[in-house]
Order: structure tokens, then C-alpha cells, then sequence
């Protein structure tokens, strides 16, 4: 399923598109999306929407089978570790997100990096559409993943610094104000088709304004060399009593090795 021109785009651009890879799964996806949606969990978000309806929840694996399932039976482990070049595929969190029609709420840039408590160079995120994406479309910048300095992390709901201030950071960037700056990669997709992108790799998605829904999973995943590192404040997700120090591995009972 992964070619090697989808590992020349991951290391080149932090992001590579596979049609198809997980089109065999879309129903138990969407099945889960929609529990999710019914029964959301403890970090569930509406995130501020005056329009619309822009809800994403996370680490919700372990209460919904649909995405128990996911996890431990697809191809998505060894797809994760055949893009990082890694021997194993241990699992980070499940995101969701939904978009419903006729909401202008964008996604803010941004790195998930730097937000997270994962130190290493092998680290990948799939997300996983189960609704026709054309206009809703996910947006990266390409080669933002070798940007040597992390781009700062915001609060979605306001914008407002996620750490204490300081300037060991990349300025959030606006390739809308100046688009000839940045390469920016995107696609249509079909349920079941796979964005594959690094933690360090830059993206955004513009609002709905589409007549149809757009809900995605993403799921979170690390390979040989990542491990624990201490960020000067609260993560997210912040897994309170993790109990991990500097240059742990992730423990497994939490971060299960899915493929090994």
C-alpha cells in the first residue's frame, strides 16, 4: 500500500495522500464518529462557533469499539510504521473531528508537535475522511516539518497563548496573507482515502461552507525513537498522572505497541 513515492513526499513535504487505504473500514469509522458525537468524551470541544457546529474530541479509543477495533485489526499500524520507516507502531490518541455545513469556523495553523508530550523524529498522523472532501479541504505547507523552530501553539477557541510566552518560537503562520510564501499541498478525497502527515508538518482547513458534512478521525501514532519529553506547560492531550519522565518510552499499558 505504501510506495516509495509516498515515503519521498512524506520526508520531502511532512505529507503524502493514499487513495483508498482504508475504504474497507469507513462504516466502522463513521459508526464511531457518530457514537462519539452522541456520547462525547472528557475533552470534548464546540469550539466557540457562533455558526455551524465545529466539534472535535479526543482519546476516546478505549470507550468505542468501532475505533478499538480500528486500531488493532486495520492496516492502519503498518501503514503508520511503513511511512515513518519504523519497526513498531505504538498508538497515541484518536481524534475526531466534524465540520457540519454552513460553519465559517476555520482550523487554526498549526504544528501538533508542540502541543504533545512526543519527542522523536518518527511520528505520523492519519486522518481519516468518511464524508467527500472538496471544499473543507485539509491544508499543509509543505517542508514545515524541517523548520527548526516549532510554530507557537494557540488555543483554538481564542488564540491565545497554549504555554507561557516567550520567543523560542515560529510566529503562527498566514499563508492567505501572503500566498507565494508557502507551497500549500491539499486534496479531494473520498471516504476511506488517507492523509499521512508528520507532527512537525504545518496544516490548517478552511470552514464549511459546503452543502455536505465533513467528519474525520485521525489517529495518532509513534515509532522507534519517540519517546516522553516535558513541554513548559500543560499538553493536549494532557493524560493527567501519566507519571513518565524524560526520555521514557511511552508506557504501553497507556500507548499500546501495535505492531511490533
Amino acid at each position: 500500500m505504501i510506495k516509495p513515492e509516498h515515503i519521498s513526499d512524506f520526508k520531502e513535504n511532512g505529507v503524502t495522500m493514499i487513495s483508498g487505504a482504508l475504504t474497507d473500514w469507513v462504516d466502522i469509522i463513521r459508526s464511531g464518529i457518530e457514537y462519539n458525537l452522541k456520547n462525547p468524551g472528557t475533552y470534548a470541544s464546540e469550539n466557540s462557533t457562533s455558526e455551524g457546529r465545529f466539534f472535535d474530541d479526543y482519546c476516546n479509543w478505549t470507550k468505542i469499539p468501532e475505533f478499538e477495533k480500528l486500531i488493532r485489526e486495520s492496516p492502519a499500524a503498518k501503514i503508520a510504521a511503513e511511512i515513518m520507516e519504523s519497526k513498531t507502531a505504538q498508538f497515541f490518541h484518536d481524534h475526531v473531528l466534524v465540520k457540519e455545513p454552513g460553519t465559517p469556523k476555520k482550523t487554526p495553523w498549526h504544528q501538533d508537535a508542540p502541543y504533545y508530550f512526543i519527542k522523536g523524529s518518527q511520528t505520523v498522523s492519519l486522518w481519516i475522511p468518511v464524508d467527500p472532501v472538496n471544499k473543507s479541504k485539509i491544508q499543509f505547507i509543505s517542508g514545515s516539518h524541517k523548520w527548526k523552530k516549532l510554530v507557537k501553539p494557540v488555543s483554538w477557541a481564542d488564540n491565545s497563548d497554549f504555554y507561557r510566552s516567550d520567543d523560542n518560537w515560529t510566529p503562527v503562520p498566514n499563508p492567505e496573507d501572503d500566498p507565494k510564501k508557502h507551497k500549500i499541498l491539499e486534496w479531494e478525497m473520498e471516504p476511506g482515502d488517507v492523509v499521512l502527515f508528520d507532527y512537525k508538518t504545518v496544516h490548517g482547513a478552511p470552514g464549511n461552507q459546503a452543502t455536505s458534512r465533513r467528519r474525520a478521525l485521525s489517529l495518532r501514532w509513534v515509532g522507534d525513537d519517540a519517546c516522553y519529553t516535558e513541554r513548559p506547560g500543560r499538553t493536549s492531550p494532557p493524560f493527567p498522572g501519566h507519571n513518565m519522565k524524560e526520555g521514557q518510552k511511552l508506557r504501553e499499558d497507556w500507548f499500546p505497541t501495535i505492531l511490533s
